[in-house]
């Protein structure tokens, strides 16, 4: 008994309390302390596989964890159950869920908004169209921020909206961007539909766009989300170099053609830096 006072003693000056202060902290249950424990290896998990570019098994989050196998399942099965961890197709291997997705999306959405909003109005006072920055959730693209254009004819998509990747210039550019090996996942996971003339619906087409666009560094959608609207993305990466967002620009012809939306470029390029350094590391 009196080793667990002297432990406990010990454990509160630690933390900082004054002495007088610490004897009145009643000491944390097994209970809670077996929870937090658990909370901390859920997250240490979720943090191995947020990093990885390719799904994990339990083996492999065994050899970069230092956590029994039993252990590493059993997190795996609650987390699955709960939305943080998806399954692929494959039934072993893990990949993040919509629930973890949804909390980087807000993460991201709500950092230094205001530096990056002005970096956005910036780009839409030398562009004249209104200018967006795009994350990837999945299989689609999503609309962290934009800055509206002051045209009255101009396309509306809330913060929040999602995109397909396969025709839209900042869902393009995601894809041209992976490494094949995932690249050629999330194509297997997307349905081509042609939501317009011009949209590429096989594969082998969607995959030379992609080898130009890696090529260029910059991704167009010549009307192949919606008729009569023209865009153009560059990567944003953060200071690992990893392409983390997309900022894009996007108009209605004839108004904002190609030849115009490629005069961008330069400017987009110089927008997607100063977006980079507003990332947290």
């Amino acid at each position: 008994m009196a080793q667990r006072r002297a432990a406990r003693k010990a454990d509160e000056l630690q933390a900082g309390l004054p002495e007088a202060e610490a004897a009145e902290v009643p000491a944390p249950r097994i209970e809670e302390r077996d929870n937090a424990s658990a909370m901390l290896r859920a997250l240490d998990l979720l943090s191995e596989v947020a990093r990885s570019e390719v799904a994990l098994s339990v083996p492999d989050l065994c050899a970069r964890l230092p956590l029994p196998k039993p252990t590493v399942h059993r997190l795996c099965q609650k987390l699955e159950a709960e939305n943080y961890l998806v399954r692929e197709p494959d039934g072993r291997r893990f990949a993040i869920g919509p629930r973890f997705l949804r909390m980087g999306f807000d993460m991201l959405r709500n950092t230094v908004s205001s530096e990056r909003r002005s970096i956005l109005e910036a780009l839409v006072e030398v562009a004249g169209e209104t200018c967006n920055f795009v994350t990837r959730a999945g299989s689609e693209a999503i609309y962290l921020d934009r800055v509206e254009a002051s045209w009255p004819l101009r396309m509306h998509l809330d913060v929040g909206s999602r995109v397909p990747m396969h025709c839209t210039a900042s869902g393009k550019l995601f894809l041209a961007t992976m490494r094949p090996s995932q690249r050629r996942r999330i194509i297997e996971t997307l349905h081509l539909k042609a939501h317009t003339p011009n949209t590429l619906t096989s594969v082998a087409a969607l995959e030379s766009e992609l080898e130009r666009i890696a090529a260029d560094g910059y991704s167009m959608d010549e009307q192949e989300f919606l008729e009569g609207l023209v865009a153009i993305a560059v990567p944003v990466k953060d200071a690992k170099g990893g392409v983390v967002a997309a900022v894009a620009c996007h108009g209605p012809l004839p108004r904002f053609t190609l030849d115009k939306a490629l005069t961008l470029v330069p400017h987009l390029k110089d927008a997607a830096r100063k977006l980079g350094r507003t990332l947290p590391e």
